[in-house]
């Protein structure tokens, strides 16, 4: 079996200038900090980001966009988080604002191999402006297309030496979905346990989709 368990550094050492990256939680709540931080330690610039939100000054994403690393930003809400606009005025950052659950089933799209889903969500509204329109049964739908990603950094609460994780709570949010919707997935944890540990009816994320894993991770707070 394949030894996955390793440092944040080691674990964020293949990313490189330009990856597109995944990062699951919700306003720092589900997010891999340590995996964060290691990013924000190796220095690369010019990513794609694609999460919920821009995170929480000094928290989540936010420490990315603090660092000037990121090209661009997929996100369903960036009102939290001032450095975004700022960046967004100042040409620094492109900003791509998606309905958020468009964006969850679009990250799903991903993972689970479809070419795309049908939403009335954002018809006639400037969201459809330059996508492909089809009507069902007489309603008008936008087709929105998948997305994917080079790397997923998710948390779990939980998760065994092959990489069977559990969430917890509400920290559960977008991880399972990026987990299965990028080509390398690294996952931050609360705790390592040993394979059979975990009983396989609570395993949210199979091993199957997890490459490294590094525990660590703090329980969120306030």
């Amino acid at each position: 079996m394949k030894q996955k368990i390793t440092t944040a550094t080691q674990a964020v050492d293949a990313i490189q200038d330009g990856a597109v990256i995944m990062i699951g939680g919700f306003l720092g709540t589900g997010t891999p900090e340590n995996l964060i931080d290691a990013l924000v330690a190796k220095g690369v610039k010019d990513l794609t980001i694609i999460g919920n939100d821009g995170g929480l000054p000094g928290r989540g994403i936010c420490k990315l966009l603090e660092a000037n690393m990121v090209k661009k930003l997929i996100a369903s809400h960036v009102g939290m988080t001032k450095i975004v606009a700022e960046q967004k005025n100042s040409g620094a950052l492109e900003l791509e604002l998606v309905p958020q659950g468009s964006l969850a089933e679009k990250v799903r799209a991903g993972g689970f191999g479809l070419g795309g889903i049908l939403t009335p969500t954002g018809v006639g509204t400037m969201v459809a402006e330059g996508k492909e329109t089809l009507t069902v049964n007489g309603v008008e739908y936008l087709l929105e297309v998948p997305l994917k990603a080079d790397f997923a950094l998710i948390r779990a609460f939980k998760c065994d030496e092959f990489g069977n994780s559990i969430y917890t709570k509400t920290t559960r949010n977008f991880n399972p979905l990026m987990a299965s919707a990028a080509e390398h997935v690294i996952v931050g944890t609360e705790e390592i346990v040993k394979i059979g540990d975990i009983d396989p009816d609570d395993v949210v994320t199979p091993g199957i989709f997890v490459d490294y894993i590094v525990g660590g991770e703090k329980p969120w707070e306030i």
